[in-house]
């Protein structure tokens, strides 16, 4: 699929704020348990590794997490991890904040706003170890795939967070923004292909409720697993 867009990430938005109704319990959360657990949006930014009680533990940033099932997960398995988690959609927000209060996870924080302004505004350059974007809208209507995350100006945009040697992770359930995410990506020059095309499925990642809508809707699962390229000395 030919990628004549080279827009700067940021110029158009890459998502709309949906219902953002919650259940009182959620309301609730999000109000007492934000100011402990989120980061603010606060340019120029701060050292987000200087949050964690381990802050030289390898750093994971995720990219729109949705309801967190997979964040919430991963952090509960790996607590030699840190991760940091950046989503808009505010029940999705409180849902993780409730997670955390719960199982008691001490490796996860979170940002409440739109993850190209956090990583433009925030981040020091070098900051994360891993990138995961799991299932991001693939924006279907040809008139509105201007607003997909992954075109050729993100892979830059994201290398600059990036240390070398750092991987960025992609799963989508939708094939021809898979096809997409593989040739921006396969094209950045900040980024080599671990496999042959789509990677196979990474084990260590959990399955989550819509990954289970799309399977049951016989939608095939893609998978790309690229890494920072290493400077040559």
């Amino acid at each position: 699929m030919p990628q004549d867009d080279a827009r700067a990430p940021g110029e158009v938005r890459t998502y709309v704020i949906r219902n953002t109704n919650m259940s009182p319990q959620r309301r609730e959360a999000y109000r007492r348990l934000c100011p402990i657990f989120c980061i603010p949006y606060e340019p120029p930014g701060r050292d987000v590794r200087a949050v964690f009680e381990q802050p030289e533990a390898p750093l994971i940033l995720e990219i729109g997490f949705g309801m967190g099932y997979a964040t919430v997960e991963l952090a509960e398995r790996n607590p030699g991890v840190n991760y940091l988690g950046v989503e808009v959609h505010k029940p999705g927000v409180a849902r993780v904040l409730r997670q955390i209060e719960k199982r008691e996870i001490s490796n996860l924080r979170l940002v409440h706003h739109d993850a190209v302004e956090v990583i433009r505004d925030m981040i020091a350059d070098e900051t994360f170890d891993g990138c995961h974007i799991f299932f991001p809208d693939p924006w279907p209507k040809k008139r509105h795939q201007k607003r997909r995350l992954v075109q050729p100006g993100f892979p830059p945009f994201l290398a600059r967070v990036l240390r070398p040697g750092a991987y960025v992770y992609l799963v989508t359930d939708w094939e021809e923004y898979a096809h997409q995410m593989l040739e921006v990506f396969e094209a950045a020059a900040e980024f080599e292909n671990r496999h042959e095309g789509f990677a196979p499925r990474q084990e260590w990642r959990p399955r989550t409720p819509f990954e289970e809508k799309g399977l049951a809707k016989d939608h095939q699962i893609h998978e790309l697993y690229f890494t920072k390229k290493v400077p040559v000395v």
